[in-house]
């Protein structure tokens, strides 16, 4: 079994940006997808657009957007296609 590399000693160590999945963030908006957190936006926006792009290739998902401003989720619905 191959070992992990290890920096060497002229090398930054690289600083790790470890987001919990299992706690909401205090800041900015959060897809929810089918009940769990999943990628995280500055604005909300991005999130509901984000939603949409899901929706259209995945219908069936239920996506929320939650806001951590006031702790809310709001649910995005699809958009009914040609029939």
């Amino acid at each position: 079994m191959a070992k992990p590399r290890e920096p060497a000693h002229d090398e930054p160590a690289q600083p790790r940006n470890i987001q919990r999945a299992d706690t909401a963030p205090s800041t900015g908006f959060v897809l929810v997808v089918d009940g769990r957190l999943k990628t995280k936006y500055d604005d909300h926006g991005a999130a509901n657009k984000a939603a949409e792009d899901l929706l259209s290739r995945f219908p069936k998902l239920q996506v929320q957007i939650y806001e951590a401003a006031t702790k809310s989720r709001t649910l995005v619905q699809s958009a009914p296609g040609p029939s």
